[in-house]
């Protein structure tokens, strides 16, 4: 009996789907989860939306970059990044229909030490500055790199940035890490292997022994001088003339299985054709010489939440099979020949069954994504160069919204509308694959902490004898403290480096049940 005197909270459990509201919330900006100790972590890391200034003394400097981007090369400018100036550095346009369109308002690859060799930003030699011309919401690319950041496979970390040329507001952007060296370094740990992007259209079919038959498909984009495509070529070889009843085991021996359907989960969840989902491009495979295996890297999301739509409405998107492969059959051997495995097919349900009870869902992403605009609200509002107009801004946040002139289609998914209508349709298809989503249990179990606020000793009631794991995090995502109890149990939060507001997650393995509490600790 808890005496009446004593602040506590009360909280029901819900067996399979994690009410993970609160944690979401916390990481509006930063999908970090350790103290900064690798390069752009402080950058990437920051719930800001950065200054980037680009100061060209060229006196034609824009005919410069529109000459620089038909031959892929860098011309000189000063980058100032929050008040930090790295001097002539590399700037030059990028991308494909992002850059085909009349705007001014173009994206941008900066290189720090273009021309002075060494010369970094929190140890980045790189960052893309992306456009947002299909998004009003500007959120699209950022909601998809943190939730595979928070998923824990390879991808580039996103923030925000306001940019200005030459001192002129040039608008809101999104800033993508670019995958060099220093990328691979940071997730992989090491950065020696072949790095290819699969672009122009990396479909991964077998085009036989020789490496010449890869290069119109594929860019190697880490030891170029030894330019040897071996490794692909094997990987490629074993993927398409394996018999599919052994190929998962085989595939895992040459290629990170396990971490890939994650990633393709994901891609599904977010109907994110434009990738070798749907047009077969847009990623990385790095041989990690660590593993001897290669890895998927997702790159360039902005056209998540269903914007390449490939002929299909609205209600197609957001009703996309979970083993979706485009037409004609055979373009996607990666996916189309692991779907006639029944284990894979099952594999993936059950990663998709995790993601759309834990993670995917408007009760998980609504307090982020209302974080996330609280934040860029004015920068959007400010940016006079932007695609779409602030009521399209607003709109688009809940609800699909049609847009004349919009490259590739003018009715654009709304960021929570597509969150509900997606996580529904995948839940549905999900039970025939022995998955139930957002069932709670018909008996929940009751558990209490107190006193909440409070410091010193957080006292949990509940089931004697049962036994929990418990994770610590602050408002920045940044892990605490952890450990496990059995009920009745304590957590001592003298030992938290600050007072303030903090997400404790429970969990119980028994019974597959978890939570996250808010506590205040004063």
């Amino acid at each position: 009996m808890i005496a009446p005197e004593r602040s506590f909270i009360s909280f029901n459990l819900i067996g399979g789907c994690s009410r993970f509201i609160l944690l979401f919330a916390a990481l509006c900006i930063s999908p970090l989860y350790t103290q900064a100790q690798n390069a752009g972590d402080l950058f990437f890391g920051a719930a800001t939306v950065h200054e980037i200034r680009l100061t060209f003394h060229q006196n034609q400097y824009w005919d410069s970059l529109t000459a620089g981007y038909a031959n892929d090369v860098y011309i000189k400018a000063d980058v100032e990044i929050d008040g930090s100036m790295l001097a002539n550095s590399g700037a030059k346009f990028k991308g494909n229909s992002s850059y085909n369109n009349p705007s001014n308002k173009k994206s941008f690859k900066l290189d720090f030490n273009e021309y002075i060799p060494g010369q970094k930003y929190n140890g980045l030699k790189k960052l893309n500055l992306n456009n947002c011309f299909k998004d009003p919401t500007f959120l699209r690319e950022k909601l998809m790199l943190d939730f595979l950041g928070h998923r824990g496979v390879p991808a580039p970390r996103c923030t925000y940035a306001e940019l200005y040329i030459n001192n002129v507001r040039w608008g809101l952007y999104t800033v993508v890490e670019e995958i060099d060296k220093t990328f691979l370094k940071r997730v992989f740990n090491e950065d020696k292997g072949n790095n290819f992007k699969g672009d122009p259209s990396g479909d991964l079919k077998w085009l036989g022994p020789a490496a010449s038959n890869y290069y119109p498909k594929y860019e190697l984009k880490t030891n170029e001088t030894l330019n040897n495509w071996n490794d692909l070529i094997l990987f490629i070889n074993k993927l398409n003339m394996t018999s599919t009843a052994v190929l998962p085991d085989t595939l895992a021996n040459y290629f990170n299985l396990e971490e890939y359907y994650t990633t393709w989960a994901s891609h599904i969840l977010f109907s994110n054709l434009d990738s070798y989902l749907g047009s077969g491009h847009n990623y990385y495979v790095y041989h990690d010489s660590l593993s001897n295996k290669f890895r998927f890297i997702t790159w360039d999301v902005n056209e998540a939440f269903g914007n390449f739509n490939m002929g299909m409405n609205v209600s197609q998107i957001e009703s996309l099979s979970i083993f979706f492969t485009p037409n004609p059959a055979g373009n996607r051997p990666l996916h189309e020949r692991l779907l006639q495995n029944n284990s894979v097919k099952q594999r993936l349900a059950d990663e998709l069954c995790a993601m759309v009870n834990y993670d995917f869902s408007i009760w998980t992403l609504e307090n982020k994504i209302d974080s996330l605009v609280t934040v860029i609200r004015p920068y959007v509002y400010a940016d006079n160069l932007k695609f779409f107009s602030n009521q399209n801004f607003e709109d688009n946040i809940d609800q699909t919204i049609t847009v004349s002139g919009v490259p590739g289609g003018n009715t654009l998914p709304g960021i929570k509308s597509f969150l509900i209508n997606r996580r529904n349709s995948v839940a549905t298809q999900l039970a025939a694959w022995s998955c139930t989503v957002g069932v709670e249990d018909a008996n929940p179990t009751e558990l209490t902490a107190f006193p909440n606020p409070g410091n010193g000793m957080l006292q949990i009631l509940g089931p004697e004898g049962s036994s929990w794991d418990y994770s610590v995090f602050d408002l920045n995502g940044k892990k605490m403290s952890g450990g496990q109890f059995l009920l009745p149990g304590r957590i001592n939060t003298e030992s938290w480096d600050s007072n303030g507001l903090f997400l404790i997650r429970f969990n119980n393995q028994q019974t597959n049940s978890s939570y996250v509490v808010k506590f205040l600790k004063l």
